[in-house]
């Protein structure tokens, strides 16, 4: 096994920024999570908080106040009232959704301008990571590859071949870092003979989406790609009121696309390899892993409103009634008050195929 930097010593990066993109819907998770309140909103653990405040509170130790969150203009009400302690100034509210790379790329370029040799690390709001201070210590790695002009991800340590993300590939180690190495690529979510075959050489990481680099540098390298994003994003920071102008020409890309692969294409990414339990809470058949199950019944809500007889899987009583469970092995139930989901664990990936229907027959208020 790589070895994994782990220890955090609880002190603040002082040049260093957290970037939190808020965006999606979270369709599979349908009827908790919806355009109007998505995922990233909702307490999905049982812990107290949402898992925005869970992911802002996850990196303060290390950004202390400087943290910039990057969310729909739908949400971004919502978003400073679960994060009070935040100025106006560090949520950015994007007038459409363009993708990860135009979230980014603006605050990159709004945190650069204040201080030009800031480096930021780029987190989503909808991830779960248990293990706080390995996850620092592994970003504190990634800070000072960074300062050495890479552009840097996190790669998590697979547990089983999974189809549902993507994987990096590890290159040469880099000298001079605990685990540092470089990427020889990225590659996208593989079938299940390509999982396991990934799994079988040891060279390869799970994909979290998680990218650490200086901001100009990144700026720097989406221009060599995509020019226009990056002067759009600078000119944004320059002119805020240039927003309703300049957004809608900012090119729809991830920054996978747009950044990470071509520049590992030319050696500028690195990865430093994370040990630590993550999740990103894709469907409902994900997030009853994360739950404690009594019984068999992993309940998210009121336990109290919930019976389960002879039954395994998921129980989710958000309506103010009692939902009642028997015999069914695996399910998936979930009661919002106004729509009720009822599924199994198996095809949990296919309920965003209910928003569809419901965009479909015009039932809009449900989603």
């Amino acid at each position: 096994m790589t070895p994994t930097v782990t220890e955090d010593s609880g002190v603040p990066v002082d040049d260093f920024w957290a970037i939190v993109p808020a965006g999606g819907s979270g369709t599979r998770l349908w009827p908790l999570s919806r355009a109007g309140h998505p995922k990233f909103l909702h307490d999905l653990t049982g812990e107290g908080h949402t898992l925005l405040q869970g992911t802002v509170a996850r990196v303060a130790p290390l950004s202390g106040e400087r943290v910039v969150v990057v969310t729909g203009v739908a949400h971004a009400d919502a978003v400073r009232a679960q994060l009070p302690h935040l100025r106006a100034e560090q949520v950015l509210a994007e007038p459409s959704p363009r993708d990860s790379m135009a979230a980014i790329a603006w605050a990159a370029a709004v945190i650069e301008a204040r201080d030009p040799e800031a480096i930021v690390g780029s987190f989503a709001a909808d991830h779960v990571i248990p293990d706080g201070a390995a996850f620092r210590g592994c970003v504190r790695e990634a800070i000072d590859v960074a300062r050495d002009g890479f552009l840097v991800t996190i790669g998590v340590e697979p547990t089983f071949p999974a189809t549902s993300f993507g994987y990096i590939q590890m290159g040469h180690r880099l000298a001079g870092h605990a685990s540092a190495a470089r990427v020889r690529q990225f590659v996208e979510k593989p079938d299940a003979a390509r999982a396991a075959a990934y799994l079988a050489t040891g060279e390869f990481r799970w994909n979290a989406g998680m990218f650490v680099v200086r901001a100009s540098v990144l700026l720097d390298l989406l221009g060599q790609w995509h020019p226009e994003l990056a002067a759009g994003a600078r000119e944004l920071a320059a002119d805020p009121s240039s927003l309703p102008r300049v957004w809608p020409r900012l090119t729809r890309i991830a920054i996978d696309h747009a950044v990470a692969e071509p520049a590992a294409d030319i050696g500028r990414v690195a990865v430093v390899p994370g040990s630590f339990t993550w999740n990103d809470i894709g469907d409902f058949a994900t997030l009853r892993e994360l739950l404690p199950a009594a019984d068999g019944v992993a309940v998210l809500g009121d336990a109290g409103q919930v019976v389960t007889l002879d039954s395994t899987g998921l129980v989710a009583a958000r309506g103010g009634r009692t939902v009642a469970v028997v015999g069914l092995t695996d399910i998936i139930v979930v009661d919002t008050g106004d729509a009720v989901l009822v599924t199994s664990a198996a095809q949990a990936q296919e309920v965003k195929g209910v928003v569809d229907a419901l965009k479909a027959t015009g039932r809009t208020t449900l989603i």
